[in-house]
């Protein structure tokens, strides 16, 4: 197939939905398609390049989160869709909702995909928990775009769930953006700076609604705390605020941005990893993490997937709250022989995300739309 990936920001490696798409399209290469990219960014053989559009006032908090709207081209667009057997809409703005309309008018099938969780968004600016404000995003985005689709790509369940509630009347494919094969159970001596410290990772844009201010408090209330190290794997406008909170630990967090085999290196190294966030759509990091070897534990947030990954209740704790999360730490540190022995639980349990299989998957969803379409 000849597949046409829509999404305003391609090329950043801090922003998951970007990060999902560029492991699409290489695992979609491998099965043997052709695949470009409708996006924004710097000229490539594989896209089709549109101009950034920016924000008024807002255009550095965008920018923050790793991402940038795309400025609405219609010659450029076309070409785009006349090249391609199947269009598939990885967002809900403007980019996609022009391309869906110009893929119509050249009758080519089209799919959707639903990775932007409005939480996430609204959270920025403080409303991420005001249900009005979030259920408005969900209605706009189907008026503007979703209705018009037949078939919807979402990567769990509790998203499926969400959109089923609002009304979303589209064929709804639960399937996960899946995890790179190199992430798999790896053990390493720590390094000299680790040596003697019970180190504990995030990975995630420094984000409101990612919480990591919960785990430096949690860190902080440990019985633990004189040995803890803090990494936090991402970049994000609550940077500087992170850092003045870490302050008062004896050993300040680290704030990384690293390359996949770098990454793989440190989570080899960690004792326990914590996903603090309170809205997800999946969580890939997380899975990641556990997929090499270490056990998670979750915040049990009612607007987020994650919590789905864990095998029981000791890998959960009460969002948002510091207290209930320095004790399933230190429930986990004082077990070593029971963590060692979910470590292979969980290592075993993330062979159900593999990549290749999510994009099978989706593979089957193209060919739906294509053979409705014909």
């Amino acid at each position: 197939m000849k597949i046409l990936l829509v999404i305003d920001t391609y090329d950043t490696t801090n922003n998951g939905t970007s990060i999902s798409a560029q492991r699409f399209a290489a695992v979609l290469r491998q099965h043997g398609n052709e695949v470009k990219i409708l996006t924004t960014g710097e000229p490539a053989p594989d896209k089709f390049v549109l101009k950034e559009f920016k924000v008024p006032l807002f255009n550095e908090l965008i920018h923050s989160h790793g991402f940038q709207f795309a400025k609405i081209d219609l010659d450029i667009i076309r070409e785009a869709v006349a090249w391609a057997d199947v269009v598939h809409c990885m967002m809900p703005f403007a980019l996609e909702t022009a391309t869906k309309l110009i893929a119509d008018r050249q009758h080519k099938p089209s799919t959707a995909a639903f990775h932007i969780q409005p939480e996430n968004m609204t959270s920025s600016i403080g409303l991420g928990k005001v249900d009005w404000v979030n259920n408005t995003f969900y209605h706009t985005f189907k008026f503007l775009l979703y209705q018009r689709f037949t078939h919807i790509h979402v990567p769990s369940q509790f998203m499926a769930d969400e959109l089923v509630k609002r009304g979303y009347d589209a064929k709804i494919h639960v399937i996960s953006n899946g995890i790179d094969p190199d992430f798999v159970y790896t053990k390493r001596e720590k390094e000299e700076q680790y040596k003697g410290k019970i180190l504990i990772m995030m990975v995630g844009r420094l984000s409101a609604e990612k919480r990591q201010d919960v785990i430096i408090n949690a860190a902080a209330m440990s019985k633990y705390a004189d040995k803890i190290q803090l990494v936090f794997a991402g970049k994000g406008p609550l940077h500087d605020e992170y850092v003045k909170l870490g302050e008062k630990l004896k050993n300040p967090p680290q704030f990384v941005f690293l390359s996949k085999p770098e990454l793989i290196n440190l989570l080899a190294q960690t004792d326990l990893y914590v996903h603090a966030s309170d809205m997800e759509s999946e969580a890939i990091s997380c899975i990641e993490a556990f997929a090499t070897g270490l056990v998670p534990v979750i915040a049990n947030s009612d607007v987020s997937a994650t919590p789905q990954f864990a095998l029981d209740g000791r890998s959960l704790f009460v969002p948002g709250w510091p207290k209930d999360l320095a004790r399933a730490i230190d429930w986990w540190l004082d077990h070593p022989e029971e963590k060692a022995k979910m470590e292979l639980e969980y290592a075993e349990h993330a062979k159900h995300y593999n990549i290749d299989e999510s994009v099978r998957q989706c593979e089957e969803m193209f060919r739906e739309a294509i053979a409705e379409n014909e």
